[in-house]
């Protein structure tokens, strides 16, 4: 096995482990206030949270960027709660149209706090290895194809429940932020 295939793989199977469950979370409250006729926009998201995430992947990798795993380790679950209460702010405001923008800038600067969560477990796998070009991008690869897979998941539950059982946008939004938020609350917590 090449080592880029190596590392797509564990980056693949890192993002669907299911103990690291905050990075799924994530992604899914990022999906929550978008509908099914909005994917291409939610693509760019979670893409802009790779970008994020790859960035400070990289630099704690070749230890350009020291930060205490503990902090990261709480401030993870506080991205998503933030993300949450984004939501439910703009259900309840009876308009789920969101600032694209603002949140393609939220992905990206949460993206750079999950990359440190990803830090400690790629560099045990990378240590003294000399290039880590193709191990970096493959893994980052990996991760974004794994949140690419979230997202797939996602929506077709969304179509189910939304378009089947008939519940309406606004309130699957609601739903699904309160879920997720009060998971993240209790990883902020313990």
């Amino acid at each position: 096995m090449s080592d880029f295939t190596l590392y797509l793989t564990l980056g693949l199977e890192h993002i669907a482990d299911l103990q690291a469950y905050d990075h799924m979370l994530f992604i899914i409250s990022l999906c929550a206030i978008f509908q099914l006729k909005d994917w291409r926009k939610l693509l760019l998201l979670v893409t802009a949270f790779t970008i994020g995430h790859s960035i400070t992947l990289a630099l704690a990798v070749l230890d350009l960027l020291i930060v205490d795993q503990d902090l990261v380790e709480k401030l993870i679950p506080i991205t998503i709660i933030i993300t949450c209460l984004s939501n439910v702010i703009l259900a309840l405001r009876k308009s789920v149209q969101t600032n694209v923008w603002l949140h393609y800038s939220f992905a990206l600067f949460f993206g750079l706090i999950h990359g440190l969560g990803f830090a400690n477990y790629l560099k045990s796998l990378l240590m003294g290895m000399v290039n880590l070009t193709i191990p970096l991008f493959s893994f980052n690869l990996g991760i974004e194809i794994g949140q690419l897979l979230i997202v797939a998941g996602y929506f077709l539950l969304y179509f189910f429940l939304t378009k089947v059982i008939s519940i309406q946008h606004r309130n699957w939004v609601i739903t699904v932020s309160a879920i997720i938020a009060l998971i993240s609350l209790n990883l902020v917590l313990n």
